[in-house]
């Protein structure tokens, strides 16, 4: 930790509540080592919970993970047997740390294509959290912004059968109850928002890296953070935050 630049840097007032992060460059991390691409997704894993511990170590409120999108099931189907057993496997191993954090934790996605062992852990651990005060953690898990929203809309029509309100769609989304997202980080080089989060992230600031995300560290995060509150914030009017 950099106790020293949060002292320096950091206003409390302008940190992000929400902070979404694309986790790309594993397999890139991979291949550059001569590795399959699922020990750069293992390595992924590690660099997930650090992220988690700064999150919770700079207050933020809300931590959202791109995990797993809906596109990427149309990848080879080892890698993708190798990830649903990497996901399973990190659920059991960090189910009781993540608890032990005061954490609350939120699947948000399509989880019913899963597996129903998976599926069953996958509730526990939200379950076991529900009452937590502390990080709230969104773990994107088959998870498509598009797909989000047509399940939104489609819950509140059966509900209200009539013109649709933005506060209603609100309601239905995944992230139903938390603040829409701030502070959006893609690692890995490239500068597009991959379907994610596409109604939480209207108003967000993109920081971008060229860090694979294995490699991601705590003074990546700092950097991110102390790009954020340089930022000036409007959201459409002509004063500043």
């Amino acid at each position: 930790m950099f106790p020293s630049l949060k002292k320096l840097f950091f206003k409390p007032t302008k940190l992000p509540n929400h902070i979404a992060v694309i986790m790309d460059g594993n397999g890139r991390w991979a291949k550059k080592r001569f590795l399959p691409r699922i020990a750069g997704h293992t390595k992924g894993t590690e660099a997930a919970e650090k992220i988690v511990k700064y999150a919770i170590q700079y207050e933020i409120k809300v931590l959202t993970l791109f995990t797993f999108s809906t596109e990427n099931w149309q990848r080879p189907e080892e890698e993708v047997g190798g990830l649903l057993d990497l996901f399973e496997e990190s659920v059991v191993k960090s189910r009781d740390s993540l608890l032990k954090n005061n954490i609350v934790i939120r699947f948000v996605g399509d989880k019913t294509t899963f597996a129903k062992n998976l599926q069953r852990k996958l509730n526990e651990l939200e379950t076991s959290s529900a009452k937590n005060s502390g990080l709230n953690l969104n773990i994107a898990l088959n998870y498509g912004g598009r797909s989000e929203i047509v399940r939104a809309v489609s819950a509140v029509y059966k509900k209200k059968g009539r013109l649709i309100s933005e506060a209603e769609i609100t309601k239905h989304l995944d992230t139903a109850g938390l603040p829409d997202v701030d502070l959006l980080i893609r690692t890995g080089g490239e500068s597009r928002v991959s379907n994610f989060l596409l109604w939480q992230i209207a108003y967000a600031e993109l920081f971008f890296t060229n860090v694979l995300w294995p490699d991601f560290s705590e003074k990546h995060f700092v950097e991110a953070l102390r790009w954020f509150q340089k930022t000036h914030r409007k959201f459409g009017t002509l004063t500043d935050e």
